[in-house]
């Protein structure tokens, strides 16, 4: 069997979650497990938070579903709202919640007959102009939903667009904006992710909403401050399967932009970009090799990268190489590639997950 595998901490992915509810102010708190649960499997996380998040956030109904279908009752937010207004029967059939940022859901909602209570997260567009109601049509949405009698208790919802920036005002502009809005509206709040939980003490809301740092990763760069406190979810691994020795001047895969300047064991690892690991990696690039530190070299390919066993005389064929995990991090890899530390675990579909620590 081909050794890449993704290993999926869930006494981590625990920790972190007590970590955001400790941040917030032991809040509600709602889980983000959208996108298979940024690659780290929905089902499974949902499993080891069940009992202990307030709520569970997804992209869409098909998500939702199939947290349903596996047995997970916690409440769950439908984060971009409905697609269609035919979707409507089918979140009362399994109780969802969900989001209304946009005027066609509003009129949706209220051509919508039911005896069920819709609990509806009304989101307000504070800035990020993605989603979200503008002010004077946020607060006549919320009048126009409150009289419904189909239309439980509201939390009232926005996202912050640049909260991992913080010598950026955004983020106060943003929550200010929010606070006057909704000001003499009844309702809960919901306004902070995960940078907003680790770098802005004085923003917080009645529901905190952590997705990335629950799975270990840090999205505020050069932080040595809470983000150190956070532990990684993942593991990618794999092994070399082939061993090479080439000579000073030999180049090593696709384009020729590694070449030895040296003598060069070249270690040959099964797992490449088709497996979520960056395509253009540099060179340098840290991985672990037994547990000790090593470099890749030569461009990744599909299925395979290589890496430097010059200086590693009992590495060889056999070895465990560790793309991700305790070392390097994903959040300090990520910069490194040119990409972000959430992409690359969402990209991590055809290699195996184990979870551990259910």
């Amino acid at each position: 069997m081909r050794p890449a595998r993704a290993l999926i901490d869930l006494d981590a992915l625990r920790a972190n979650f007590r970590l955001a509810r400790e941040l917030g102010g032991q809040r509600k708190t709602l889980a983000a497990i959208k996108a298979d649960a940024y690659g780290h499997g929905a089902v499974a996380c949902a499993r080891a938070l069940e009992g202990e998040a307030d709520a569970f956030g997804v992209a869409c109904i098909e998500e939702a579903l199939e947290l349903r279908e596996a047995g997970i009752r916690t409440p769950i937010v439908l984060l971009e709202g409905f697609f269609d207004a035919q979707e409507l029967p089918l979140i009362v059939q399994h109780e969802l919640w969900f989001a209304v940022g946009t005027p066609w859901q509003v009129e949706a909602v209220a051509a919508f007959e039911t005896t069920a209570m819709l609990r509806i997260w009304l989101k307000l567009d504070s800035g990020m102009h993605r989603l979200g109601l503008s002010p004077a049509d946020f607060r006549a949405a919320h009048a126009r939903l409150s009289a419904l009698p189909q239309v439980g208790p509201m939390v009232l919802m926005s996202h912050l667009a640049r909260a991992d920036e913080l010598d950026s005002p955004r983020t106060r502009e943003q929550a200010a904006l929010f606070a006057a809005t909704i000001e003499g509206l009844a309702g809960e709040t919901s306004l902070c992710n995960s940078p907003a939980l680790l770098g802005w003490p004085d923003v917080r809301s009645d529901w905190v909403r952590p997705g990335l740092m629950l799975y270990g990763a840090n999205p505020l760069p050069h932080d040595a401050g809470l983000g150190a406190r956070l532990r990684p979810v993942m593991t990618m691994e794999s092994k070399i399967f082939a061993v090479r020795e080439i000579g000073v001047g030999e180049p090593v895969g696709y384009g020729a932009r590694f070449v030895a300047e040296r003598p060069t064991r070249v270690g040959v690892v099964a797992l490449g970009y088709a497996d979520g690991y960056p395509q253009f990696a540099p060179n340098g690039t840290p991985v672990m090799i037994d547990d000790a530190p090593g470099q890749l070299i030569g461009r990744v390919s599909m299925d395979m990268l290589t890496v430097d066993l010059t200086d590693l005389p009992q590495a060889g064929v056999g070895s465990r190489v560790t793309l991700w995990g305790a070392s390097p991090r994903l959040d300090v890899l990520a910069p490194l590639c040119g990409v972000s530390a959430y992409q690359l675990p969402c990209a991590v579909k055809r290699v195996p997950h184990e979870h551990v620590g259910g």
